[in-house]
């Protein structure tokens, strides 16, 4: 990737989770002014680790949550755009399943077959 982008991308995210993607998106990003920023929550106990060398040439890595919204601030405004419909978020409901059927949804998101599963609860 270095050499396709001529010196690495600018910005490099890592979303799934795996320590070595996310050393790897670290390391493949510019010197002097690349950003990788770390979205993928990666298991209990697990660590990340680099070289000094690829943060002091300038290399920042930062992880985010929630995009980087404030919780406490930002979910009542996303609340609100859902509501007002300027929030699309049905359109990522992928299954409805029943709650005894928890075990299966769980199954889809591990099998990496459904994008949010809803179950509904007291329905």
């Amino acid at each position: 990737m270095v050499d396709l982008t001529d010196g690495g991308p600018d910005f490099t995210f890592e979303c799934v989770g795996n320590v070595a993607t996310m050393r790897a998106a670290l390391e493949s990003c510019h010197k002097g002014w690349g950003v990788s920023t770390i979205v993928g929550v990666a298991g209990a106990g697990q660590e990340i680790s680099t070289r000094p060398f690829q943060l002091v040439t300038g290399r920042v890595w930062k992880g985010t949550a929630f995009g980087g919204w404030k919780s406490r601030d930002s979910v009542p405004k996303l609340v609100e755009e859902y509501l007002l419909n300027k929030l699309k978020l049905d359109d990522f409901i992928s299954h409805t399943m029943k709650f005894d059927q928890l075990n299966e949804a769980f199954k889809l998101m591990h099998k990496g077959e459904s994008i949010r599963t809803v179950l509904p609860v007291g329905v």
